[in-house]
């Protein structure tokens, strides 16, 4: 499996990455999955503390810790659960992301985390004490590097630009293509995107028309623009979910695509289409014929 390089650090992740969130909490039938993904020759394990209140975090280090030094593992943080448990609110203070740090590093069974993102941010946050609080933690060698997950450009366009950040992962699909807009200022900034729904709730692989029954629009799309789009480019390439990894990856700003599996099986599909995607060379019919909308809100 081939890798990029992530933004202006010297780490390389695999095009094809794991989205831990979906992962099922019991550690058996997890471990079955994530052991799949290494095999496959996956290294890039993309988890949260907001995910299954921590427990998530738990299941990853506990799976991955006798591949520590062969894997990298990013988390976030800036959700903090309500005392009462029944919700969570935003707290990007230096104070708690370096106590998320700290909770994190336990659950993960490590020493360190090789990506930090900040998840998510507002523009009334502390920015200049964010970028140091960041900072500060990898010169600790607690963090190797940071980045941030947020499609508000007026959130991530500073803290990229003002930061030594290294990635930026966001939402982007044949079907999502907002984010294509700030690619060069990404790629300029030193860092790059990590992708997460990159087959659109499943839109976007060969079970489409199933999924597509369910579903009355996705994005900007109404279902018959939906079914027309795909009906074409199914015609043209054959395997809706490899060319949906294909565009992403077609974009040299984007270092892996992130994606989840609850079961080895979709894990194994995912792998497949991965490998059908690297044999895909001209993408220009579907820069052609699908739409490039822009972000309307938090500009």
């Amino acid at each position: 499996m081939k890798k990029r390089t992530l933004g202006k650090s010297s780490i390389q992740i695999t095009e094809l990455s794991f989205g831990c969130m979906s992962l099922p909490t019991d550690v058996n039938e997890a471990k079955l999955i994530v052991e799949t993904a290494i095999e496959k020759g996956i290294n890039y394990f993309d988890t949260a503390d907001l995910y299954d209140k921590g427990v998530n975090e738990e299941i990853v280090g506990e799976i991955l810790k006798p591949h520590r030094e062969e894997v990298i593992i990013a988390t976030k943080v800036g959700n903090r659960w309500n005392e009462n448990e029944d919700g969570w609110h935003w707290d990007p203070s230096p104070a708690h992301i370096e106590n998320g740090l700290k909770a994190s590093l336990r659950r993960l069974k490590t020493d360190y985390i090789d990506v930090y993102q900040l998840h998510g941010g507002t523009i009334e946050d502390p920015w200049d004490e964010i970028i140091d609080t960041f900072e500060r933690l990898k010169k600790e060698g607690l963090i190797r590097e940071y980045g941030i997950s947020s499609i508000r450009p007026n959130v991530f366009k500073p803290f990229l630009q003002n930061s030594n950040a290294v990635s930026n992962m966001m939402q982007y699909s044949i079907l999502d293509r907002r984010a294509e807009e700030w690619f060069g200022l990404i790629e300029d900034s030193g860092a790059s995107v990590v992708t997460r729904g990159s087959i659109a709730k499943g839109i976007l692989t060969n079970d489409w028309r199933n999924r597509l029954a369910k579903s009355d629009k996705y994005m900007s799309y109404s279902k018959l623009e939906l079914e027309n789009l795909l009906s074409q480019l199914q015609n043209e390439f054959g395997d809706i979910h490899a060319l949906a990894l294909a565009f992403n990856l077609s974009h040299p700003v984007i270092a892996s695509t992130v994606i989840g599996a609850r079961t080895k099986q979709q894990l194994i599909e995912n792998v497949k289409a991965y490998e059908k995607a690297l044999l895909i060379e001209d993408i220009s019919i579907v820069n052609n014929i699908s739409k490039r909308d822009e972000y309307t809100e938090h500009r």
